[in-house]
């Protein structure tokens, strides 16, 4: 496999158990992959992660190192250009990016989940040529424009229009809070072209930026993932050429709930990064740290603080990679993607914030990182769907596999 050869030169040092112990039950790539994706994330983004969310930095650069190892396009095919990995990969390899840095997992989500991955699955021969190819190698990232000002959780109500005139669509509306909209040269946007239909009179149109008629609103100043731009994509008669549709007339709605299926396990595996960074951080501190002049990790109160964080991770972790393992074996996974989302993003909170907690007053102040996970964690169970719909989600698919 090309995508193996690449990783090889990058092993110098022997696989090591992280107290993962199902890791050891995956195929050699994956592992090669956990092992290639800690020793980058080392190397190249624990050491800026604080200065680019203080900052507001665009990765860029280890974003386009990103790209060279294949992380950028890991579930596409390599005759395309990707990595040619599956779902399991990617949940790995999004958790080892996170854990680095947070903001480069968000990047690598949504270039991955949400704009190539609606792309490979409804694109035609030339717009996977001209719209996947130019993105797999991190020196471009794609956006997904689909929530809007009004619409919050309401994907169907979308006031974006997209009218058909002569051989192109001529969009109007505000999308807003698009991770990557500064710096991606291409969205997948969701626009009504048929309001008597409702949701399903909703279209995805692949519109490539900069582009006459589309104007950037302004970086939100966020909580956090802070190194990740979020802004509105404001059209205003933005003219894109009718070919540039993303399936069917009115699939639009459709494509957007699967492509949130499937993105929901990247986010789940952001999550679990965050998570895991914080779990290091606070055994680490706990470890060195005396009160009554011993470790604290020899305190019960703080046992019982680290056991409940592990298990809590862990379950996570096995939710998200057995939605993964769902996806990649062609079998339904929605549910069990909900369930992934809602636990890892929950677990990614608590245990950012027992991380806090253990750290005292250290926790609190920006010379640790335990306060940078706790505002990266937030996000988690909000973007992509929070964990309210999460539980819609679940629910209604038990209630429809138990009537």
């Amino acid at each position: 496999m090309a995508f193996l050869n690449r990783l090889l030169p990058k092993i110098a040092t022997p696989l090591k158990s992280r107290g993962i112990a199902s890791l050891a039950a995956l195929p050699e790539t994956h592992q090669l992959l956990q092992k290639t994706c800690r020793d980058f994330a080392e190397a190249e983004l624990k050491p800026i992660a604080s200065k680019i969310d203080r900052e507001h930095l665009y990765p860029k650069e280890q974003i386009k190192k990103m790209g060279e190892l294949g992380l950028m396009a890991v579930a596409i095919p390599e005759e395309l250009g990707g990595a040619g990995l599956d779902y399991v990969a990617y949940a790995i390899a999004m958790e080892e990016i996170s854990r680095g840095c947070a903001s480069c997992g968000v990047i690598m989500s949504v270039n991955n989940s949400l704009y190539l991955g609606p792309l490979h699955q409804f694109g035609n021969k030339e717009q996977k040529e001209k719209f996947i190819r130019p993105f797999i190698d991190g020196s471009r990232v794609g956006c997904f424009a689909l929530s809007e000002p009004g619409n919050g959780s309401d994907a169907g109500a979308a006031s974006t229009t997209a009218v058909l005139v002569g051989n192109s669509y001529m969009l109007n509306g505000t999308k807003s809070w698009i991770t990557n909209g500064y710096e991606s040269e291409a969205s997948i946007v969701f626009a009504t072209t048929d309001k008597a239909l409702k949701h399903k009179g909703i279209s995805a149109i692949i519109v490539p930026k900069p582009i006459d008629g589309l104007d950037l609103g302004k970086k939100e100043d966020k909580l956090g993932i802070r190194a990740s731009s979020t802004c509105s994509l404001i059209f205003e008669d933005c003219k894109v050429p009718k070919e540039n549709l993303l399936g069917e007339t009115g699939l639009g709605f459709k494509i957007a709930m699967m492509t949130l299926d499937a993105g929901r396990i990247g986010i789940a595996s952001q999550a679990l990064g965050i998570a895991q960074a914080s779990l290091e951080v606070a055994v680490e501190y706990a470890n060195k740290r005396l009160a009554f002049g011993k470790p604290l990790t020899k305190l019960q109160t703080i046992q019982n603080k680290l056991a409940n964080m592990a298990t809590r991770l862990e379950a996570a972790r096995l939710l998200t990679w057995r939605a993964a393992w769902l996806k990649d074996n062609k079998k339904p996974y929605v549910k069990e993607a909900a369930m992934a989302k809602l636990a890892a993003s929950e677990a990614a909170t608590y245990l950012s914030h027992q991380c806090i907690q253990i750290l005292g007053g250290m926790g609190y102040v920006s010379e640790m990182p335990a306060e940078r996970f706790y505002r990266d964690a937030r996000i988690t169970e909000i973007y992509e769907g929070t964990s309210e719909i999460q539980k819609l989600v679940i629910a209604g698919n038990i209630l429809k596999e138990m009537s």
